[in-house]
């Protein structure tokens, strides 16, 4: 399978990933529908909407984690520098190291915090100084100084906040370009979702991160662009997703262009 990619740095197109016409479907039901949205370089983007509008259904889309699901089809294009992102040509483990995944619960392996970095870059055939990736990777995700002193004992013994910190250090560490998250704050405290938030802005001076959250106030804070997804009841009870607005953060809370997304945005509903 063909697995590399041109060299992000030489690229000028500054949507990285991109989706067009997009559909999902679970076996026979379609869960999201007609998608269309590209993702800017080095910026967040933010996924906000009622449970059951898709908005986790697309983000796991573009790292092809949908393809773990038995029965999931993806329907329309999905591209990652203008190539196919479901081509048969390119390796979805290459993929999945290219554009990296942190989820809601912080899961850090049951290893040794230095093997939580070590293992996936080792696996991945990782050459160099493995102690200096550990430190970089852990300083990038602001925990080095908490665990430094620490990195033989279980990542299973950090907080809550620390594991999460954890677990976006060891995705930085298999060098990806996108991180995309998955309501990365549900699970913890407001002082370690304060920790997460600022470091979201400063991961984005190298990474371009897609974050999916309930929380329309994190939204605000860490979000450069805003997605707002809606959904739809059919007639057999399931609920079929949709995009409704997708434009820079400020517009959508504070100048709307539908009024769904005003609706929500304001609490009338969700």
């Amino acid at each position: 399978m063909i697995s590399d990619f041109s060299d992000p740095a030489q690229l000028t197109n500054t949507a990285v990933l991109k989706a067009e016409n997009v559909n999902v479907y679970y076996g026979s039901n379609l869960a999201v529908r007609d998608v269309s949205l590209d993702i800017p370089r080095n910026k967040v983007v933010a996924f906000i909407g009622p449970s059951g509008c898709g908005k986790s259904t697309i983000l796991r889309c573009f790292n092809r984690m949908n393809d773990l699901i038995p029965g999931a089809r993806v329907d329309g294009t999905i591209t990652f520098h203008d190539r196919n992102l479901y081509s048969k040509a390119l390796d979805p483990v290459e993929i999945r190291r290219r554009i990296g995944m942190v989820f809601q619960k912080p899961n850090p392996f049951p290893k040794s915090i230095y093997e939580n970095i070590a293992f996936g870059a080792r696996i991945n055939g990782y050459q160099g100084d493995m102690d200096e990736l550990v430190e970089s990777s852990l300083r990038k995700a602001a925990i080095w100084e908490e665990v430094k002193d620490k990195l033989k004992e279980s990542g299973l013994a950090l907080s809550g906040g620390q594991q999460q910190r954890l677990c976006i250090a060891r995705a930085i560490a298999i060098s990806p370009e996108v991180i995309l998250m998955d309501e990365p704050c549900s699970a913890l405290d407001p002082i370690s979702t304060l920790r997460v938030e600022e470091l979201i802005h400063e991961l984005k001076q190298q990474y371009t991160i897609v974050i999916v959250t309930h929380n329309m106030q994190q939204a605000s804070r860490v979000s450069d662009l805003t997605a707002f997804y809606n959904a739809e009841a059919t007639e057999k009870g399931n609920k079929i997703g949709y995009l409704v607005e997708y434009d820079n953060t400020q517009s959508i809370f504070h100048n709307p262009q539908q009024q769904a997304t005003q609706d929500y945005v304001s609490g009338r509903f969700g």
